[in-house]
């Protein structure tokens, strides 16, 4: 397993070098940072020249491309067009965004896991037939509509009726917040439940439907039917046997699909003002802010390579068959 992941560990670090050259290429080719600058006539040829050098613009493509690399690796993702640090905004929205997306990826994952099991052992019945309308309802639905009905139809009329805020529809916490991290939970939480939930709905339920079709297979395996002549308790041959080979599917769907839940992050953002890296990632898009857009990407490419090696590592946790020799 160890030799299995170092291979692993050093296929990926090839996979992200390639990456990041496509896309600093792409990135880099898709517009001028300066091009309203050099559309403004008061702006002299020598101001433009300046700004040219200071971001690095002047230089090659390919010698620009190095000098962003070999800094990157290093923390320095170099500065904004407003001569602002890139590093310290990128660690400052990361933060914030990655206290909705962890939360939702938790919660989607058990609910997915768990609805998607519930709906299989009730197979044709009611139950079975009302998770998976509601799944393909959520599937269905656009992001920033749920959000917009969550704050519509859940947060304002609940607030309305105990006079008092439960739910906050903007912002991922208040202007006025002091205190220490407890002190601010509560503040946090009220801040962070409707996009969370938001992003939950959209998530869970592709992966209960995953999860759902799996588990059926399971059910319906030689080695489940073995395993109840020889007389095991239903509640371990379901935990042991049906549950343990129906998640090994759905791992690899769960660890693909981060990259999903990072680009529903962008939207719910958006409907509820949180300034995370998604709404900075647009703030670097509409205004062709290289350094931005590349550090976004950057950081993308790692997660999503770093929970695809995750899911093949749990492969052999879950199921004993499979060995990385």
């Amino acid at each position: 397993m160890l030799a299995y992941i170092i291979r692993r560990l050093a296929y990926s670090v090839v996979v992200l070098f390639l990456s990041t050259v496509l896309v600093f290429v792409l990135v880099a080719e898709s517009g001028d940072p300066l091009a309203i600058l050099r559309s403004n006539p008061h702006v002299s040829h020598a101001t433009i020249a300046v700004r040219e050098k200071l971001l690095h613009l002047n230089l090659p493509l390919w010698d620009r491309y190095w000098y962003w690399f070999s800094h990157a690796i290093r923390g320095d993702f170099g500065q904004t067009i407003a001569y602002q640090p890139v590093g310290q905004q990128l660690w400052q929205h990361f933060g914030v965004t990655l206290r909705m997306v962890i939360l939702a990826t938790l919660i989607a994952t058990v609910a997915g896991i768990g609805m998607g099991v519930f709906a299989a052992l009730r197979n044709g019945r009611v139950g079975d037939r009302a998770s998976m309308t509601l799944n393909f309802l959520f599937l269905s639905i656009p992001t920033f509509v749920i959000g917009l009905l969550l704050k519509e139809f859940v947060a304002i009329p609940l607030n309305q009726h105990v006079n008092r805020i439960v739910f906050y529809t903007s912002g991922e916490q208040s202007p006025t917040l002091t205190g220490g991290f407890f002190s601010r939970l509560p503040d946090y939480a009220a801040h962070t439940a409707l996009p969370v939930i938001t992003l939950v709905l959209i998530t869970y339920s592709a992966w209960a439907i995953y999860q759902r079709s799996a588990t059926l297979d399971a059910i319906d395996s030689d080695f489940v039917r073995l395993a109840r002549a020889k007389g095991i308790s239903p509640g371990r041959v379901l935990t042991r046997h049906v549950v343990r080979n129906a998640l090994i599917p759905v791992t690899t769907v769960i660890a693909l699909d981060f990259a999903g839940v990072l680009g529903g992050a962008i939207v719910t953002e958006q409907v509820f003002n949180w300034q995370g890296m998604g709404t900075w990632f647009i703030q670097g898009v509409s205004t062709l802010d290289i350094n931005i857009v590349l550090a976004y990407l950057l950081i993308t490419a790692v997660f999503v390579i770093g929970f695809n090696l995750l899911a093949d590592i749990l492969y052999a946790v879950l199921d004993p068959r499979i060995r990385y020799d």
